[in-house]
């Protein structure tokens, strides 16, 4: 009966965490029931991250098989293949279909007509996009290869789908931290952007009231997904998947004729693939490959990242206010980063702080759809020079 219950003991996952290295797992289960409780009680990206760190959980109980990567070598190479229940849904995020996915959802929400009624605000969106850049060369210094440093600057666009796709594509290895930090930035932007942007404005400038943007007409709606496709797609091909995706689902919103395919794209078929990207994301956060000093140097750099990215976008901000004699707020330079709509939120507030009076929700909201464009245009340079 004894040596019954010593053998069941020594097949059940419990018995791991007492082997060599089985601390690991049980870090990360706690890591994993921390993230599950900020995303639950704190409200950190929930839909997200629910799914993400419960992801985590699963894969890290020893024995459970969820997600088994098998790398075997060939005449042709080495080839990865996975399997377990996690595993078959990580090739969706392998091929770049959840992402995209995720990008046509987002299109089919999206209202880019203050885009529209104000062109000039894709500068702060392009503006912003610098902490990518300059994160990337710190990165190189730092040690990591080209396709890494590619996939760990592309977290200052504060994108979390655009940065899973580029990861997976360059970096896969990396999938995990980067995913992670992606998502835990965009979560803190209320907490993060506002002391930069205090630091790099004055009261006078935070209190600047910009004029009401014009009215959009239908045609332009309907023509601006068409022609940013073409612009963006022939000139970086690379860019295809996230902005054909993106645009598709905006001009599917703004041509009025298919309410149904709007409704499906932009709530059922979002959330559901929400939940097979977190899952599958979450999956690769294993504690053999998670817990290395490289993961705490992805989560330092993404935090330069969108520190960067903020900073970058409130800079330029300030330029155009210089050069249009003070009819541009500096602060909505900040929502430049793709975060939306938590950074245009977090510029309302701050202006309302500095004269209640003050609205800028919708003139922040131009950089800060210019700027899911933009993080969308600089993955597919990233993709151009290092896939």
């Amino acid at each position: 009966m004894i040596e019954f219950i010593i053998e069941f003991f020594e097949n059940t996952g419990i018995a791991y965490f007492f082997q060599t290295g089985g601390w690991k797992y049980l870090l990360m289960i706690v890591l994993s029931l921390l993230m599950l409780y900020l995303a639950i009680f704190k409200k950190f990206e929930p839909y997200l991250l629910i799914p993400i760190a419960f992801g985590m959980l699963l894969v890290n109980l020893p024995g459970s098989g969820m997600f088994v990567k098998t790398v075997t070598t060939t005449d042709e190479g080495l080839i990865t293949e996975y399997s377990g229940l996690l595993g078959y849904l990580y090739y969706g995020v392998k091929w770049g279909i959840y992402p995209c996915l995720i990008f046509l959802g987002i299109g089919a929400t999206t209202d880019f007509g203050p885009l529209i009624a104000y062109p000039k605000s894709m500068l702060l969106g392009a503006a912003a996009q610098v902490g990518i850049f300059i994160t990337f060369i710190g990165a190189i210094i730092l040690g990591f290869s080209g396709p890494e440093a590619a996939s760990i600057g592309i977290i200052g666009g504060a994108d979390g789908p655009t940065a899973i796709l580029l990861t997976s594509q360059l970096a896969p290895d990396l999938l995990g931290p980067i995913s992670l930090a992606a998502y835990s930035y965009m979560a803190l932007v209320p907490f993060i952007q506002p002391p930069i942007i205090r630091l790099l404005t004055t009261k006078k400038e935070r209190s600047i009231k910009m004029e009401q943007l014009r009215v959009v007409s239908k045609r332009e709606r309907i023509l601006f997904p068409i022609v940013t496709a073409l612009i963006c797609i022939l000139l970086i091909p690379t860019s295809a998947p996230l902005i054909g995706m993106l645009m598709l689902g905006n001009l599917i919103k703004e041509s009025g004729v298919v309410p149904n395919l709007v409704e499906t794209a932009g709530n059922s078929l979002l959330y559901i693939v929400t939940i097979l990207l977190g899952l599958s994301v979450g999956a690769t956060a294993v504690a053999d490959s998670f817990l290395r000093i490289e993961t705490l140097s992805i989560i330092a750099l993404g935090l330069f990242a969108f520190s960067i990215a903020t900073a970058s976008g409130v800079l330029g901000g300030k330029l155009m206010s210089k050069l249009t004699h003070g009819k541009i707020n500096p602060m909505i330079g900040a929502a430049g980063v793709s975060a939306v709509p938590m950074a245009a939120r977090v510029v309302q507030i701050e202006g309302q702080k500095s004269d209640p009076s003050n609205f800028l929700l919708m003139h922040a909201m131009g950089p800060n759809v210019a700027g899911v464009i933009g993080s969308a245009i600089a993955a597919g340079l990233l993709l151009m020079f290092f896939s």
